[in-house]
């Protein structure tokens, strides 16, 4: 049985306070936790685990690493910022004790777990944090390991370590699955993303798997196989596409017409940006039927390197999607905002883009698009 651990006192968001504690908002992500039912259901997956003499119920300890990651942390050392605040986090294991707990779990307690986040997910969505829309980015990361660690390996960029593939709720950037892969895993391997996939959707309250799911990649998931997957599961898909020279040849064939303004996120116009549809200029026969392909084009920031497709100045992104729609101006939008996934991983970068005098409806100013 796991007592709650009730907060001390109001809180008080403040920009200049005197006399404050390091670290005390993480109190907050404590009461959370306890709150929507993640520490008492920890608390019960990994009750099997403790050691008759341990003062620390391992659900606990499991809540604190986590919390602690929240944080900041990246490593078990990293709890010990907590200490002497037993006050507002409570009593905290030691890192040895840490260290043990981790260890203990194998795949049967890992599945546990994710159970366990299910029943607090679905008790927070309930409460109101439900998102309208639920849209699955799924991206993988190079993590580099500076010793030689379990499944660690070479990657294609030189470096050493771990290959994992994510997936993370892009509505609220709730990080809802993971596989740990090596560093020379494949970048499009299909098994994986529908594994991540299929782990990313049994973390959804069961009433929301009948909802429209998109499923979001990068070239990576540019692959028969996962498109097919995602269309038996009734899953929609919005992945990116190679820029191979059978498009370049159609792209530069595409009448000035058929380009239309690209939008940001407040639905205006983004000047130095358009999009048009390749669908019927492409053989997509080997697709999902319905597969439809959107182009991008737009002036690269100042510096960019170009290549020789870019002769004219312009920069072409591409992807497939099954997903409904007259606006593709709209998809293109939806489909952009799988980048946020990387500020899951590093700093975001916004490309400065030049204005351009061209219509939302497609038709265009002299000197819009100039070839």
């Amino acid at each position: 049985m796991v007592k709650p651990a009730a907060r001390l006192g109001t809180v008080e968001v403040t920009a200049d306070g005197e006399g404050l504690v390091s670290h005390a908002g993480v109190a907050l992500l404590v009461e959370l936790s306890d709150r929507v039912g993640l520490t008492a259901a920890l608390s019960g997956a990994l009750a099997g685990t403790r050691e008759r003499r341990s003062a620390h119920d391992p659900g606990r300890v499991l809540r604190d690493v986590a919390v602690m990651l929240a944080d900041g942390g990246d490593c078990v050392t990293d709890i010990d910022a907590y200490r002497g605040q037993e006050r507002l986090f409570g009593a905290r294991a030691s890192e040895t004790t840490t260290h043990r707990v981790l260890k203990s779990i194998d795949e049967r307690l890992l599945d546990r777990i994710r159970a366990a986040r299910v029943v607090a997910r679905a008790r927070a969505w309930d409460a109101g944090a439900r998102p309208d829309t639920i849209t699955l980015n799924i991206d993988a990361t190079l993590v580099t390991a500076h010793s030689d660690k379990e499944l660690a390996a070479g990657n294609y960029k030189h470096g050493y370590g771990f290959h994992p593939l994510c997936c993370y709720l892009d509505e609220t950037g709730e990080a809802l699955a993971a596989i740990l892969r090596p560093g020379n895993a494949g970048s499009n391997t299909a098994s994986d993303h529908f594994t991540v996939l299929g782990l990313a959707l049994a973390q959804l309250p069961a009433e929301d798997l009948d909802r429209e799911i998109l499923a979001r990649t990068d070239i990576g998931g540019a692959t028969h196989q996962f498109t097919a997957d995602c269309r038996e599961a009734q899953i929609r898909f919005s992945v990116g596409y190679e820029l191979s020279d059978t498009v370049r040849a159609a792209i530069l064939e595409v009448p000035e017409a058929a380009w239309v303004q690209a939008i940001n996120a407040d639905g205006e116009d983004r000047g130095g940006a358009w999009v048009t549809e390749l669908t019927d200029r492409i053989d997509l026969s080997a697709w999902p039927e319905d597969t439809r392909l959107i182009c991008r084009s737009e002036r690269p920031h100042p510096g960019a390197q170009f290549t020789i497709f870019d002769e004219h100045g312009y920069r072409y992104t591409c992807f497939i999607t099954d997903q409904d729609g007259r606006d593709i101006a709209v998809l293109e939008l939806r489909h952009r905002g799988r980048a946020r996934v990387r500020t899951a991983f590093a700093p975001a970068r916004t490309p400065a883009c030049a204005t351009s005098p061209t219509t939302r409806s497609g038709t265009t100013r002299p000197g819009s698009r100039p070839r």
